[in-house]
């Protein structure tokens, strides 16, 4: 059957099977963030996280965290102003 839709835009393969092959502790940390995050975009901060904390999940969880933090700032400062209280995290 012919696709009703013509886009130039790529097709995602499975991200529920992506989520699925997310650690556990990444699994568990993405099901309570804030924004959306696409299963191969957090396993790529998630990797980067570990390599800077030498392997601590902890710590690494901490850093998306702060991530996470820092993203939701710049948007309610572009949405709201820098004035607004959520745009006052520390960059």
């Amino acid at each position: 059957m012919a696709r009703n839709v013509k886009t130039t835009l790529r097709r995602r393969h499975a991200p529920m099977a992506q989520f699925d092959r997310l650690p556990e502790a990444l699994r568990q940390w993405l099901a309570q963030a804030a924004l959306p995050w696409s299963p191969q975009s957090v396993l790529h901060h998630w990797q980067t996280a570990l390599r800077k904390t030498r392997g601590n999940h902890t710590d690494a969880l901490a850093r998306l965290s702060q991530l996470e933090a820092r993203m939701l700032a710049r948007d309610a400062a572009r949405i709201w102003g820098e004035n607004h209280p959520a745009a006052q995290i520390e960059r």
